[in-house]
């Protein structure tokens, strides 16, 4: 039988994890990441929008929220859910996932913003330093989306505590999941009242909603294996390529009507907390096989692989590289990606080339380097179901390529 792997690592769910005692999944991330007792939300996207809203009601003179110019559509889409509230692009630095410091310091001379947000794309860990300055000027809040990046940490600390508010997804193939979900968080006792006061009223207990969810994750814990996923992953996205459409191949054509705002229900919350568990476990044995192979792709010309910098240790949910351009990306691609080796592409445009995402937006230039990692990246899955002869042969097709 045919296998297919998952484009990211996810933790596998026991039957174990389906059923057991009542189990707190907030208290859980606490003590492990060693964060403020959070608040769970029904999606990464969710959590952003109650944070925006509470932000609104302390600042309700200020709309524009400035965010990576290459980032998930789902982030500006989430103003939809906040009436009035703009989304301005910054691109990011050369050969870089940080923001542009000399454009967020321009970007910031405008009208004052509400928020600016430091994405942790890949698992990576981006510098919050510009933002952080940049925000004291202009008395902005700093969002930290770590909806990638759960468990990773810099200088020993979990990423979201350097800015005002930190958030991650348990979105399936996000590591741990309850079937959609989210974490929110803040380090001021005062600001996470207000995100709680904002969570209760904005996300209501939704039956239908619940129930499909949980219908979801026990297809997940069917379904999440090399076997299982061929039908699920794979058949949508042979039909999506077949078709030419690149957005829903990745799964990133979302619209506005992506955001259900519930609350999340406590069987699900229980699962995940149980599955917590294997996550110290699940992340260190993903930064040795990531290390592994990122030092057979760093013998290749021509490829940027992303990872850590000297203080930050994030995790690998998939491995990120940047070709040298998008016709090399392109070949490469056009031979891996329906191969069911886990290949494939993180974001497929900047931000502002999304048309759903368009309506959104404000006036948004200066694009170049977020352009260019849409063209030139492809990502390559870090699960264990990955052989070490099925990722040789990714690297040999990169290097006949690249050749």
């Amino acid at each position: 039988m045919k296998r297919e792997l998952p484009p990211t690592d996810g933790l596998p769910l026991r039957a174990a994890d389906l059923f057991g005692r009542r189990a707190d999944l907030g208290l859980t991330l606490s003590r492990q990441l060693n964060i403020p007792t959070p608040i769970l939300t029904c999606s990464g996207t969710a959590a952003l929008v109650v944070a925006l809203r509470a932000l609104r009601r302390r600042m309700p003179q200020r709309s524009r929220v400035i965010v990576a110019a290459w980032s998930c559509p789902l982030v500006p889409l989430a103003a939809s859910a906040c009436p009035g509230t703009e989304f301005v692009l910054c691109d990011l630095a050369p050969d870089s996932l940080d923001l542009d410091p000399d454009r967020l310091a321009a970007l910031c001379e405008g009208p004052p913003p509400l928020a600016i947000i430091v994405t942790h794309l890949a698992g990576r860990i981006s510098d919050t330093g510009p933002a952080l300055a940049a925000a004291r000027r202009c008395g902005a809040a700093v969002i930290e989306d770590a909806a990638q990046a759960l468990g990773a940490r810099v200088d020993g600390d979990s990423v979201g505590l350097r800015g005002d508010i930190g958030f991650f997804s348990l979105a399936f193939g996000k590591g741990l999941t309850s079937g959609e979900g989210g974490v929110l968080f803040s380090r001021d006792p005062i600001l996470a009242t207000e995100l709680a006061q904002e969570a209760r009223a904005a996300l209501p207990f939704r039956p239908g909603i619940e129930l499909r969810r949980c219908a979801e994750l026990f297809g997940y814990a069917a379904l999440y294996n090399p076997v299982g996923l061929r039908g699920v992953y794979g058949l949508p996205l042979r039909r999506a390529l077949r078709k030419g459409d690149d957005a829903a191949a990745v799964g990133d054509d979302f619209t506005e009507h992506d955001i259900p705002l519930h609350a999340l229900g406590r069987w699900r919350e229980s699962v995940a907390a149980r599955a917590a568990a294997r996550l110290p476990a699940y992340w260190a044995s993903g930064r040795e096989r990531a290390a592994r192979r990122i030092a057979l792709l760093r013998a290749l010309p021509g490829i940027r692989v992303f990872s850590d910098r000297p203080g930050e240790q994030g995790v690998w949910p998939f491995l990120l590289l940047r070709l040298p351009d998008r016709a090399t990306r392109d070949a490469v691609m056009a031979e891996l990606w329906t191969r069911g080796t886990g290949v494939t592409r993180l974001f497929v445009r900047a931000l502002a080339d999304y048309p759903a995402v368009a309506p959104w937006l404000g006036d948004n230039k200066a694009l170049a380097q977020a352009r260019r990692l849409a063209d030139c990246t492809l990502t390559i899955t870090n699960s264990p179901w990955l052989s070490d002869a099925d990722f040789a042969a990714i690297v040999e097709c990169l290097r006949r390529k690249l050749a």
